[in-house]
């Protein structure tokens, strides 16, 4: 048999059914304020919920009603989640045997080396998960109770507080956080789920054994993937507050208190990383800036996160494999440790394939917005391939064609390029066979 049992195809399929369920629900006239929302701004939503992306067609605080967007926080949480972890999780409570074919999907998902069973990681990845944005939704309602009465803060609270740490971007707030620039404590919450949501369930585990160990007095020993992931992130984050300081003090950020310039450079900066909020008017930043907020967005989170992107661990190989060859070295080196040649090749696809999705959605985009310009076109699609959902005004201008490139960025950028080749690709290649070499001139 050609085909066998394809984790990534069910995981894609399964985005595909959790996307059809929500559009359906949210054109029931009750979801909107209104009472009638086209099918394709529905789709269109409940793709950029399911894919835990945040740009909207239609004004989420505005044009919704309470239970449609209630319908959007669900699917949003659903998509940070994983619809695999959700479904093995009512497995689990129900207390039925884990098939095969969920184990496959966690592992391959989430925790593809570390040797806990499935049972023990998916009840750990939603313990984590609740357990940060029950934090995040008490801390919240401490601040906005006195503004807006007990049950609409801790609804405010929860959507926002799962919003941020699945890196969703949704918001009840016609502006986003534009008004809350520069409170200190509505901001410094928001960071910290989405920091926390976009480094992988799998660093959070190996962070809380490690902590455990030092309690104990016992060895340490941290994976390279964490030492990756913890070290890209803290250099992205360095690199970029500075570079956005350097280019937006005396531009965007003038005239405002150094706390509220520093909150909000810091803010910003740490959002195109797939959380999609934003203190500051997108279209007041300089073009330098909006470059850098591409790049962010293009980057992402890290793999087993609620965030999208290329991954933080992809740009680190490549930036690791380059390194080793300007130092002429024939291996690459990382943290003391050796990268496989599949690794560094896995790599360069994922960028590769990344790249040529860009590209051809941008071409496209620009055919079906002509009025459009291409700053715009291009900061759209690398926010919906990076599931970010920050844009320069143009997703609520968006035509039929438009909104139908988005939405499969959107969820190629989800699922993964890779992934997603790997779904509709063979299992095994036909045949064993190799060609005489030859080589070519590059460069």
């Amino acid at each position: 048999m050609e085909r066998r049992f394809q984790p990534a195809l069910l995981l894609a399929v399964s985005f595909v059914v959790a996307i059809v369920l929500g559009t359906v629900l949210l054109v029931l006239p009750f979801s909107t304020v209104g009472g009638h929302i086209s099918f394709l701004d529905a789709l269109f939503t409940a793709t950029s919920a399911v894919c835990v992306t945040g740009l909207v067609v239609q004004d989420t605080a505005t044009f919704f009603a309470p239970f449609g967007q209630a319908i959007i926080l669900i699917l949003f949480q659903i998509g940070g989640l994983g619809i695999l972890t959700f479904s093995t999780l009512i497995l689990l409570v129900a207390g039925k045997r884990i098939s095969l074919t969920d184990r496959l999907i966690i592992q391959q998902g989430f925790l593809p080396s570390a040797p806990h069973s499935v049972s023990t990681l998916v009840k750990s990845i939603v313990v984590y998960t609740l357990g940060f944005e029950l934090l995040g939704t008490v801390l919240l309602m401490l601040r906005w109770h006195t503004n807006y009465g007990f049950p609409r803060s801790v609804f405010l609270s929860l959507f926002h507080s799962v919003s941020a740490f699945c890196n969703a971007g949704f918001s009840l707030f016609s502006d986003s956080f534009q008004t809350y620039r520069g409170d200190v404590y509505v901001n410094t919450v928001l960071i910290l789920l989405i920091v926390f949501g976009g480094l992988g369930f799998l660093v959070h585990l190996e962070v809380r054994q490690s902590l455990y160990k030092l309690i104990r007095g016992l060895r340490i020993q941290i994976s390279l993937h964490t030492k990756l992931v913890l070290s890209m992130t803290l250099g992205l984050i360095s690199v970029s507050l500075g570079l956005f300081l350097i280019m937006e003090w005396n531009h965007a950020l003038q005239g405002l208190p150094l706390s509220e310039k520093l909150i909000s450079a810091l803010f910003q900066v740490i959002s195109p990383r797939t959380a999609g909020f934003n203190t500051m008017d997108l279209n007041t930043l300089s073009l330098a800036s909006i470059s850098l907020l591409i790049i962010l967005m293009f980057i992402g989170a890290s793999s087993g996160s609620t965030g999208g992107g290329v991954k933080t661990s992809t740009v680190g190989v490549i930036l690791a494999f380059l390194r080793s060859k300007l130092a002429a070295r024939e291996s690459i080196h990382l943290f003391y440790r050796t990268l496989p040649l599949e690794l560094i090749s896995k790599a360069y696809t994922v960028l590769t394939l990344g790249i040529c999705v860009i590209a051809v959605a941008t071409f496209v985009l620009s055919l079906g917005q002509p009025d459009a310009t291409m700053e715009e076109i291009v900061f759209e699609v690398f926010s919906a391939f990076g599931t970010v959902g920050l844009s320069l005004g143009l997703t609520p201008k968006l035509h039929a064609l438009g909104k139908l490139v988005i939405i499969l960025v959107m969820y190629v950028g989800r699922i993964g390029p890779l992934s997603l080749l790997l779904a509709f690709s063979r299992s095994k290649a036909r045949g064993r066979y190799q060609y005489a070499e030859e080589s070519l001139l590059i460069g």
